[in-house]
């Protein structure tokens, strides 16, 4: 009778927490809706170009950078006996302020500068709730009670692979309404409906009481210096600081094009807005795709190759894009907007196919205790490595003669972009070859 009990409390407990990461994790995909808006609003809105636009884009990813600081925070401070769900909800007002006062400013003429300082306050909430988020993960996939152990046994894998499905429902509908929305409202009117869903997972999140989660508690509440000793041991470690090294660095040196390939698209070729909403489905379905086939059948494949297997599908997928911009699949009869919907949208995934064999092998690496800090300083990494690729990007952009108006020489740029991708693999043995988390047990 005990145990039918303890059995049931503990499905309930899973529940609600699932409910919690799954809303979190949604609204973190469906974050692609308000930010297509802010492409065109860009573009069209403002008169920028593919630079200054792919500058802001990366500047504004800048708080991003600080996920150890926001970490060691959470693990450390707890507000009235929580740590976890008050920054979630604080990182969910934080981001309804950021998109409601750029909705106000826009009424009376909103300018770059101003619409940067909202965006990196919008960022800036969503890098705390995604903290918050990860480190739940990241304790929940340690956890192994004894009352709960046949529910949880396993969970390591399983919940990494659940919140990635929910933040790929999040980004296909995020992508599909956007797409739609994009030619039917103004972009102010799509920032505030963010705006008012950040408001719901706000009142949603401060109903839940993080006692009711069952979350593991650090020892006394130790403070950020402990915290932060803890996270030195922790990266001290070879195979977790040589496996972050490789896999911060295999992005920052692939030179981002992204700001010059959605000028291409739009104004050269004149693709659609919902085209490009369709694209990114498609691209946001194959992660979802990804992540059941990743949890059912490659789970236990080693993370250095399947890692390196994906960074060679990049390049081959660069090496397509080249094809793509010379009119080749054209001349074989395949219409811009089939290509733009298929490989483009799965070009643009492939990026993000790595970190879930990624978050899961550190997240069995990690030590107990600063699970929020290394997981935060992981995404941190992972963040920057973005920013310098989309600099490094608009420097290639610069050097090939690529303007708004001129595209001769986005080829040579992709053809360089592809051979930067396949640089990394010469030190890929920084990745452990195979995952062995039973042989850490303590």
């Amino acid at each position: 009778m005990v145990s039918s009990s303890s059995s049931r409390e503990g499905w309930e407990r899973w529940d609600l927490l699932r409910v919690i990461l799954g809303l979190g994790f949604w609204v973190q995909g469906f974050r692609c809706y308000p930010w297509m808006a802010v492409n065109f609003f860009l573009k069209d809105g403002l008169n920028v170009n593919p630079s200054t636009l792919q500058l802001l884009m990366n500047s504004a990813n800048l708080p991003m950078v600080a996920k150890p600081f926001y970490g060691l925070i959470s693990d450390a401070i707890y507000i009235s006996g929580q740590h976890r769900i008050p920054y979630i909800a604080l990182g969910a007002l934080l981001q309804a302020v950021s998109w409601i006062t750029i909705v106000i400013l826009s009424k009376s003429g909103v300018s770059i500068f101003s619409l940067t300082i909202f965006l990196l306050l919008g960022n800036l909430g969503a890098s705390i709730a995604e903290v918050a988020n990860d480190a739940i993960v990241a304790e929940t996939g340690k956890q192994h009670t004894s009352s709960t152990k046949k529910l949880e046994s396993s969970s390591s894998g399983q919940l990494q692979s659940f919140v990635w499905m929910a933040s790929s429902v999040g980004g296909v509908l995020g992508n599909l309404i956007g797409g739609i929305a994009i030619d039917k409202f103004s972009p102010q009117e799509m920032f505030l409906s963010f705006g008012v869903v950040l408001i719901i997972q706000f009142l949603i999140t401060i109903s839940v009481r993080e006692s009711s989660l069952n979350l593991p508690k650090n020892a006394s509440n130790e403070g950020i210096k402990k915290q932060l000793s803890k996270l030195v041991v922790a990266l001290r470690k070879p195979e977790i600081a040589y496996s972050m090294t490789w896999f911060a660095a295999s992005y920052a040196v692939i030179p981002a094009l992204t700001g010059t390939m959605f000028y291409y698209q739009t104004e050269h070729l004149k693709i659609e807005s919902s085209v490009l909403g369709i694209s990114k489905v498609f691209g946001q379905a194959a992660m979802l795709l990804w992540s059941v086939i990743y949890n059912k059948r490659l789970k236990s494949v080693p993370s250095r190759k399947l890692i390196s297997a994906i960074q060679v599908t990049m390049a081959v997928f660069m090496v397509s894009d080249v094809m793509f911009v010379k009119g080749i699949f054209r001349q074989m009869g395949m219409p811009d907007s089939l290509y733009v919907v298929i490989f483009s949208g799965l070009l643009e995934v492939l990026f993000f196919f790595k970190i879930l064999p990624f978050s899961v092998l550190i997240a069995q690496l990690c030590p107990p205790g600063c699970e929020g800090s290394l997981m935060a300083f992981v995404m941190s990494a992972i963040a920057l490595s973005f920013i310098i690729s989309g600099y490094l990007g608009v420097a290639l952009a610069s050097y090939v003669g690529v303007t708004g108006s001129d595209f001769s020489g986005l080829p040579n740029g992709l053809l360089l972009q592809a051979v930067c991708t396949l640089i990394p693999l010469y030190w890929v043995s920084c990745i452990p070859d195979d995952k062995k988390p039973k042989s850490r047990t303590e």
